[in-house]
């Protein structure tokens, strides 16, 4: 690999790693934040929020890294421009399409990683993040155990702790159950605990009182009890493995058993088609960005005034290969058969990127253009 090469990969790979950081600080903090909210709410630990968190990364990651590619291959050929270290190396007999050489490399060694990403570790830290999911939606310890709070595990169910000892004993326990409407029940005891067995979890209760109202009659009948077993699995909702989600199944399975995937997950097969070959696609997108990013740029050459509108045109022209990754999508979606839509968009950034590159490599071509068309006008 040639000496500048080199050099410009390194300051590529060095602003790129500053965005990505960057963008995946603001994303990740946006999830923590409604993360925190809704499991510590709920009395788990920070051990589990932490978990989520970590878990949810490689999707983030996923979402920023073609704009990190886009963002470090805009600022630093900006850079080497303002610099003059572009005049510089075409002074010395570097074309357009030389200088993409190594914006090629650099799109290229993220599209491996982002392929890392989109075939492995987004689909199985999504899985398992489902998974903790259903697990602490069962918690006992997360859905019961607070003290001082009055809680809401079921609809038409309250439930309160009033201390919990350190050896897990229960003082002043009431629990309200209003889910029959024929029948209202409320519990009341001075100790209680909390047991799991193999029919489900029970709550314990000793030194209490039941309180049966019949709403109809208005009748009310109380016992009191030594000892009292409650089975509360009904309040908790218990963990499984759940169908499968079609973001969590392989890569190879949405490409070679579409069909019984698609049966599995009562899925379209095209929808399941298209899955795998969007995920293939999403790595190709860095390379696009890359190569637009670079090449909008080298069509406005050197300029005291800088290069706002070529940055503002090369964010146009990724906001169009957006636009076209979602219309021809939909349109991919009709049958099997269409699958190569999903890499139209991916067509359509390279050809906007060789257009641009070969405008910077005919700088004079538009004006003559130009020219002729004045000195046409002039003689009619």
């Amino acid at each position: 690999m040639a000496r500048f090469d080199r050099y410009l990969l390194s300051q590529l790979f060095m602003l790129f790693g500053f965005f990505a950081l960057v963008l995946v600080a603001v994303y990740w903090v946006n999830r923590a934040v409604v993360l925190f909210d809704q499991l510590i709410a709920d009395g788990h630990s920070a051990t589990v929020f932490l978990e989520f968190t970590v878990l949810s990364l490689p999707r983030v990651i996923g979402m920023v890294l073609p704009m990190a590619a886009f963002a470090a291959a805009v600022f630093v050929t900006n850079r080497l421009s303002s610099d003059s270290e572009l005049t510089v190396m075409q002074a010395t007999g570097f074309s357009p399409w030389r200088l993409a050489r190594p914006l090629l490399i650099y799109g290229v060694l993220l599209a491996l990683l982002m392929s890392v990403l989109t075939h492995l570790l987004i689909p199985s830290s999504l899985e398992r993040l489902k998974e903790r999911e259903r697990e602490i939606s069962g918690s006992i310890s997360a859905r019961l155990l607070r003290e001082g709070v009055f809680l809401h595990p079921a609809n038409g169910v309250t439930f309160y702790i009033r201390d919990i000892s350190p050896e897990g004993e229960l003082a002043d326990v009431f629990m309200s159950d209003v889910r029959n409407p024929t029948r209202h029940i409320t519990y009341t005891a001075e100790r209680a605990y909390l047991l799991r067995d193999d029919q489900g979890p029970k709550l314990i209760m000793q030194d209490g009182m039941a309180q049966v109202l019949t709403p109809r009659t208005g009748q009310l009948s109380t016992t009191n009890f030594a000892q009292f077993s409650r089975d509360i699995s009904g309040l908790i909702t218990q963990s499984g493995t759940g169908p499968r989600k079609l973001r969590y199944v392989p890569t190879h399975e949405l490409l070679f058993d579409t069909d019984a995937v698609a049966q599995e997950l009562d899925e379209d097969p095209a929808d399941v088609a298209l899955e795998g070959h969007k995920r293939i696609s999403q790595a190709l997108v860095c390379i696009v960005a890359a190569l637009i990013g670079q090449a909008a740029l080298l069509v406005g050459g050197f300029s005291r005034f800088g290069s706002t509108r070529q940055i503002v045109l090369a964010v146009f022209l990724l906001v169009l290969v957006q636009l076209a990754e979602g219309a021809l999508s939909d349109a991919a979606r009709r049958s099997t058969t269409l699958w190569p839509l999903a890499y139209g968009h991916i067509g359509v950034g390279l050809l906007i990127a060789a257009l641009l590159y070969w405008r910077a490599d005919h700088p004079m071509a538009f004006a003559r253009l130009r020219r002729r068309r004045a000195l046409a006008e002039g003689a009619t």
